[in-house]
């Protein structure tokens, strides 16, 4: 099989490609650079722009399968419009590609973020309400708005299915990626204090067995949340104590203190480092259900494995590079 991954650069997609070529499969990696992610990594590469069909077409052609990777995500909303373009557009135009090219199935990856947190009750399944409030996040409204455009693709014909990892975490983070940077800076005690608040991360390696599974098994136009386990930052922060011996800060302030005072410290931290307790962010751990994958573990085969075993894996990866 020959598969095309967009975002090949990334965390996910340089395990995504990493694994299907240690399967037999012949990869194409798609992005707009050759990040140093993909570096032990024996795959052809293909410089993309997701804006430009042109570039997407030379990519697609010849290919089996398609996985859309390639996204922005944004927990500082998005002041340029960058966000809203490659998360809408760039999803519109490699399933048009896609469909153009004759190129198998394709398999969109977007995010629980296009699902509204806010609005669905204690617990989330596929059924649940998608995220067009206005007053919601940019990030969130991107990605619902691009899985829409999908859509509009599959009507036509396009063979596509989507998935909607939580929070991506994991070994072999070269980014380091946004959860990343949190272990990291617990690692470091960078974090001088906890919040409360909650939310469901999930190992990088079941969400790329759950990428594999879609594009084997998923059923064309559905929705598949790939969960793992929901904890609070001060749970990560005491299993990244566990596993590197730095203790987790003592101190945890409850979030409708902290949910004020976001903007200006978000003002404060741009100057200096990438922020992470941002508006965006706080309203994450505010509204965290019970995310189900009970429809990815029916139909696909889908499992997490326990949080600890990918929280020791991220810590001794870090530890080592």
């Amino acid at each position: 099989m020959r598969a095309v991954i967009t975002g090949a650069s990334g965390f996910l997609g340089a395990h995504l490609a990493r694994t299907l070529k240690d399967r037999g499969v012949e990869v194409r990696a798609a992005d707009r650079s050759r990040g140093p992610a993909l570096d032990d990594v024996d795959v052809e590469f293909v410089e993309i722009d997701v804006l430009d069909p042109a570039s997407l077409r030379a990519a697609f052609e010849g290919q089996d399968r398609v996985f859309h990777l390639a996204a922005i995500i944004s927990i500082v909303g998005d002041p340029t419009g960058e966000v809203w373009r490659v998360n809408v557009h760039g999803p519109r135009n490699a399933a048009t590609v896609a469909f153009e090219c004759g190129g198998g199935r394709f398999v969109h990856c977007s995010s629980v973020h296009s699902f509204d947190l806010e609005r669905c009750g204690p617990s989330l399944d596929e059924s649940g309400p998608p995220t067009t409030h206005p007053d919601a996040p940019a990030y969130d409204r991107s990605k619902r708005a691009g899985e829409e455009a999908v859509r509009l693709v599959v009507q036509k014909g396009l063979d596509a299915v989507v998935v909607n990892p939580t929070g991506i975490i994991g070994p072999d983070d070269r980014g380091p990626s946004r959860m990343g940077e949190t272990v990291l800076q617990f690692m470091t005690r960078k974090i001088p204090v906890g919040i409360t608040g909650q939310f469901d991360f999930v190992d990088v390696r079941d969400v790329v067995e759950g990428l594999i599974a879609a594009g084997d098994r998923g059923r064309t136009g559905e929705n598949y949340l790939l969960s793992g386990s929901r904890l609070s930052i001060r749970e990560l922060g005491m299993l990244v104590e566990r596993y590197s011996g730095v203790p987790v800060p003592p101190l945890s302030i409850p979030l409708r203190l902290v949910t004020p005072l976001a903007p200006l410290v978000m003002q404060i931290e741009q100057r200096t480092k990438k922020p992470i307790f941002t508006p965006d962010a706080l309203h994450a751990l505010k509204y965290s259900p019970v995310v189900s994958h009970y429809r990815a573990a029916t139909e696909l085969g889908y499992r997490s494995r326990p949080i600890h075993e990918t929280v020791r894996d991220t810590v001794a990866w870090f530890e080592s590079n």
